[in-house]
């Protein structure tokens, strides 16, 4: 399991799709699970798919029908919030897709948030990879989406704001996560040569990646990542990332 967090705008997304892309090329007959947990569903756009329903939409229809005090129908949709989950996932020949949602309405549903949560569980359990587009910021941490993982992937460009958003958000994860392994991929930069004399807080350098215009020119079109060349900056770079955590050979 590799979740990737980081500031907005850092090209997450992207790098979080070339980690899908890079996984189906070298890991043929994996089953292979994208999950996309920022409220935007970019990661959906990235792979060239449309998310059929997110988990957040189940979440919502138990708080409705709470809210209507119609609590025998809420206790029949949750045993079955398991298959809806299922149901849910969107699948392609190469790997499986599932959208987490917007952020969660008001109220305090703890509960069912666990029990949601738990159940992504179970779902990625079926799978070989999953690979986790975390929200912006630090939210997905502090509500404990991303409890249990392999690897904690650091997204961020040369900058000090995206640089102070991964030192934040590796102090929290320290505290909240359980996870192996923790590394930074610093992305967009301008000289990739610049990632020497960045601060990372201690944390592994896994690749330092150039400015990519043809990702630039995929996102402006809405193109899927998929069909990037094997050559582009963003597909080295995350091959190289990728072959350091020894995810690949």
């Amino acid at each position: 399991m590799i979740a990737l967090c980081g500031k907005g705008g850092v090209g997450k997304t992207s790098v979080s799709a070339v980690i899908v892309r890079t996984l189906c090329q070298s890991c043929p007959g994996k089953r292979i699970l994208a999950i996309d947990g920022d409220p935007s569903v970019g990661l959906a756009t990235a792979l060239g798919v449309s998310e059929k329903g997110t988990i957040n939409d189940i979440r919502e229809d138990f708080i409705r029908l709470a809210d209507q005090r119609k609590d025998a129908e809420a206790i029949e949709m949750l045993h079955e919030a398991r298959d809806r989950i299922f149901d849910s996932l969107v699948e392609t020949d190469a790997f499986s897709f599932l959208a987490i949602g917007r952020p969660e309405s008001a109220g305090c549903y703890c509960s069912v948030n666990d029990y949601l949560r738990d159940l992504i569980t179970i779902v990625a359990d079926h799978f070989d990879y999953v690979v986790i587009d975390g929200e912006a910021g630090i939210e997905q941490i502090n509500r404990r989406v991303m409890e249990k993982v392999n690897h904690l992937v650091f997204v961020s460009d040369a900058s000090r704001k995206g640089l102070d958003v991964i030192r934040t958000i590796d102090t929290v994860a320290k505290e909240l996560v359980v996870y192996d392994k923790a590394g930074v991929i610093l992305n967009r930069l301008h000289d990739p040569k610049v990632a020497e004399n960045l601060d990372l807080g201690g944390l592994e350098l896994l690749a330092a990646i150039g400015e990519d215009p043809l990702v630039q020119s995929y996102d402006i079109e809405g193109k899927s990542l998929l069909t990037l060349p094997d050559d582009t900056p963003l597909c080295q770079g995350v091959r190289a990332a990728l072959q350091k955590m020894e995810i690949i050979a």
